[in-house]
């Protein structure tokens, strides 16, 4: 066996497939008919630079290493650009090889295609050792098992004088930004060359002498590719440390200016270490941190609220993913944008980590992801199981057996994870923290045009739409006396509220109805229902999706139709923000989450206090001073509304479903150690 070294270093001259004169090309390398490496895309470039490392493990060196070149097609089929092979036997070992390709179409020898140079060292490896390294072969996303050094910070303020890309004279324009594996992209702001974003983004730096952030500026068209209107770059070196720095980026390739904001401070607390040696089981150590979080530290660094250990001990009856009947498993622990992973435990079905990861808690309405997969060396990490637990569910010290679920997080699947969790955490910076805007995730999956998700959302927001046309059902059978008690009673309440009405009143009546709906749960009457509908049409999409996967080479006619999918996607996700909406009111009221609910009490209580002693004109006055001097008083403030950002902290009927934890086979009971709630 063999250990191949390939640096992707460039091409030159490479084919115009796009009617620009451009190509958008990626590279993959294959051996023996498996594709072993793709290369990220460079956009709108036929002298594309990539600079990338592959590591591959070569059985024999009979089977060339060949590639292939294509131009990226969104929504449709990628173009050939030209092919090579690279004929291992004729690299000496041990020895950097510097390679140049001439790339063929076998239709049309006689096109020039333009080159692709390498860099190559081929390594003689031993049998016995092949297995005892973690494969290079995984995703970008999870190879990343070391610690970040900082974070960077980037807040994007506004667009100057873009490129005008429309028939209108003006463009839709959005912002990417890419820092290696991390990716972001802005909102789109519509019919706009100097467009006003204020959005932030957090960057996890892993290399001590920096990094380059790339970003480009595109332009947002419905029914075709978006167009390109420029790019820049940061060197991420050449900026001092904790210090916020402004810069105006001229765009390259393109027109105008953008500018940002960019701050590079140091780490968060984040660390992977053996059972043995854990934070809470040192008593100085724990000391410290509940005084970190002690009610008197409140105004002390408000972004940090709270501290989450999580004891990654073993996992049971994972299903088999290799052809031997076993399993080479490792386990991915996220919190946010916080990645981090155990080591693999190879041929085994039962493995034990016992890890201990601890992370630092920015919001604690985020949601503990552990997911198990299998290492693959010739292709991307294969699934087996996921958990999702929000923190706020999480009983401190408890050794649970959780039962995975499948990728979608709405049904089982083979095998159980034993966790022991600890959450400690300022109850009131996390009260704060919920009035501003959540954490945006920068590795999310694309939105894709599905019959049974349009469907869900469809039945989602007409259950809502239906709560309303009941109630109003119900307020026009009073007026049409159905029921003449029920109407007499409407009635004197009608004459009596409206006789008496005061502001305060409004706040009142929900606070009311929130402690009446918590006396009733108390009590034992809890009226909440297990939401089945939901979870019927969760499974019902599983199994749609799992069709998909299946029948993936056979795309139908609509998924070659970028213009109707895109209307499509639209109309799906506006349905799922619509219905979410009202979902999210309902849970409040019905104390699917209790801090969230008891927040709301706390809130209603100050509205209600501040309505009754305060006159209307001096609430007002206060808020119109504070909204048109806000500007003023901070320039690059970020937009917010504080009770849509409440409302993105409750769950939606979809994500308590998914959240839900399985029972465990009784097989599975896992030795309970209890300690002392740290909460």
């Amino acid at each position: 066996m063999y250990q191949l070294d390939i640096t992707l270093r460039r091409g030159q001259s490479l084919a115009a497939r796009d009617r620009g004169g451009t190509s958008d090309p990626y590279v993959k390398f294959k051996i023996g008919r498996k594709e072993v490496f793709r290369s990220k895309i460079i956009h709108k470039n036929l002298n594309p630079v990539w600079e990338e490392k592959a590591c591959l493990l070569v059985d024999h060196l009979r089977e060339p290493l060949y590639i292939k070149v294509f131009d990226y097609d969104f929504g449709l089929q990628d173009d050939f650009m030209g092919s090579a092979f690279l004929d291992l036997t004729q690299l000496e070992l041990n020895r950097p090889t510097d390679v140049t390709l001439t790339l063929k179409d076998p239709h049309y020898p006689d096109h020039d295609l333009g080159i692709i140079l390498l860099s190559v060292v081929l390594t003689p490896k031993e049998g016995e050792h092949v297995f005892q390294t973690q494969s290079l072969r995984l995703s970008d996303v999870h190879r990343k098992s070391h610690l970040w050094r900082g974070i960077v910070s980037i807040t994007l303020i506004e667009g100057r004088d873009l490129k005008a890309m429309d028939s209108n004279g003006l463009s839709d324009p959005y912002v990417k930004f890419r820092l290696g594996h991390q990716k972001y992209k802005s909102k789109i702001m519509p019919k706009t060359l100097n467009p006003q974003w204020r959005e932030q983004f957090d960057f996890h730096l892993y290399e001590e002498r920096g990094g380059i952030i790339d970003i480009t500026a595109w332009d947002k068209d419905a029914g075709k590719r978006d167009d390109f209107i420029g790019r820049c770059q940061i060197d991420l070196s050449a900026l001092s440390r904790e210090q916020t720095h402004k810069l105006e980026l001229q765009l390259e390739e393109g027109e105008g200016h953008l500018v940002l904001l960019v701050t590079l401070t140091a780490s968060a607390t984040v660390s992977i270490s053996d059972l043995s040696v854990n934070s809470l089981e040192d008593q100085k150590e724990r000391e410290e941190i509940l005084k970190r979080y002690s009610p008197l530290r409140i105004f002390h660094n408000l972004k940090d609220v709270g501290f989450l250990q999580v004891k990654v001990i073993r996992a049971e009856g994972l299903m088999a993913a290799d052809v031997t009947g076993k399993s080479d498993p490792f386990c991915v622990v996220e919190l946010n944008n916080d990645r981090l992973l155990t080591h693999t435990v190879y041929k085994n079905l039962n493995p034990e980590w016992n890890k201990v990861f601890t992370f630092n808690i920015k919001d604690i309405h985020s949601v503990l992801e552990v997911t198990v997969y299998d290492e693959d060396r010739d292709r991307s990490a294969d699934f087996l199981g996921k958990v999702a637990i929000p923190l706020l569910s999480i009983q401190n010290g408890e050794q649970k057996a959780y039962v995975l679920k499948n990728k979608q997080l709405t049904g089982p699947t083979k095998g159980v994870i034993y966790l022991e969790i600890d959450v400690i955490f300022n109850a009131v910076k996390a009260s704060l923290r919920t009035l501003i805007p959540k954490e945006q995730k920068y590795i999310e999956e694309e939105n894709r045009l599905s019959k049974q998700l349009l469907l869900r959302n469809f039945i989602r927001t007409k259950r809502c739409v239906m709560v309303l046309v009941n109630a109003a059902y119900y307020v026009n059978s009073c007026f049409d006396w159905d029921s003449p008690p029920r109407s007499l009673a409407a009635f004197v309440l009608f004459l009596f509220v409206v006789w008496n009405f005061e502001l305060y009143m409004i706040p009142l009546v929900l606070l009311l109805l929130l402690t009446w709906n918590y006396f009733l749960i108390i009590s034992g009457k809890d009226n909440r229902q297990r939401d089945t509908v939901v979870e019927d049409m969760l499974e019902d999409e599983e199994e749609d999706d799992d069709k998909d996967d299946k029948d993936s080479e056979k795309k139908g006619f609509i998924n070659k139709i970028y213009a109707i999918q895109e209307v499509c996607i639209s109309v799906q996700n506006i349905l799922d923000e619509v219905a979410s909406f009202g979902e999210r009111i309902k849970n409040t009221f019905n104390w699917t989450v209790p801090f969230l609910s008891w927040l709301a009490i706390v809130a209603l209580c100050a509205f209600t206090v501040i309505l009754y002693f305060i006159p209307l004109r001096y609430i007002v006055l206060v808020w119109g001073i504070n909204k048109f001097t806000k500007k003023l008083r901070n320039p690059y403030a970020i937009d917010n509304n504080e009770l849509l950002d409440f409302l993105s902290r409750v769950p939606s009927d979809v994500q308590v479903v998914q959240y839900q934890e399985l029972k465990p086979d009784p097989s599975h009971s896992p030795c309970k150690r209890k300690k002392n709630n740290l909460g």
